[in-house]
């Protein structure tokens, strides 16, 4: 009778949530890994609308998929050093690591950096490929010039050239998971 009373009692508290499952640990390059193939599809998706409709991947898409990506306890965005959208400056733990990404290009290599409040910081490269310089290249059609003038008047992510450092994905986790 007393393994039966048991039974029931690990039963009971499994089935009632009183135990829980320990928490997942979160990859930060598997959660920059998830906003990359979903801002590539955005991306792609609105290329096969034509160029200018990319942008809005980039002006609309993006921060949605981040905000998506940003839950227990994670944030993740994109910056560069030549902005085109001012929201997406850098934290201030990230400029020093894509400083040394520009001033260095034979290392970039992603960073994994210990940041205060028991986090961890991410950061990858972000390297301009040929299909990236239709809207950031130096060369631009001009209704992605009109639409990009239309909604970044201060515009400065264009000019890039394959293989350029285009910006970095960054992402903070808490250390001991959420």
């Amino acid at each position: 009778m007393r393994w039966q009373v048991l039974v029931t009692a690990v039963l009971c508290t499994y089935l009632c949530g009183v135990v829980a499952e320990p928490p997942k640990k979160i990859e930060p390059a598997a959660t920059v890994a998830t906003f990359k193939r979903e801002l590539k599809g955005a991306l792609l998706e609105g290329l096969a609308r034509g160029p200018a409709n990319a942008i809005d991947a980039c002006r609309i898409a993006a921060p949605e998929i981040a905000a998506n990506l940003n839950r227990d306890g994670v944030i993740i965005g994109r910056t560069s050093d030549r902005l085109r959208n001012p929201a997406n400056t850098a934290p201030a733990w990230v400029q020093p690591i894509m400083n040394a990404y520009l001033n260095d290009p034979d290392e970039r290599l992603a960073r994994t950096v210990a940041l205060a409040g028991s986090r961890t910081g991410y950061v990858e490269p972000i390297t301009a490929q040929p299909l990236c310089l239709t809207c950031h290249g130096s060369s631009l059609a001009p209704d992605v010039t009109a639409a990009i003038s239309a909604h970044y008047p201060d515009d400065r992510a264009v000019g890039f050239r394959a293989g350029d450092l285009r910006g970095v994905f960054w992402v903070e986790i808490p250390t001991a998971g959420p």
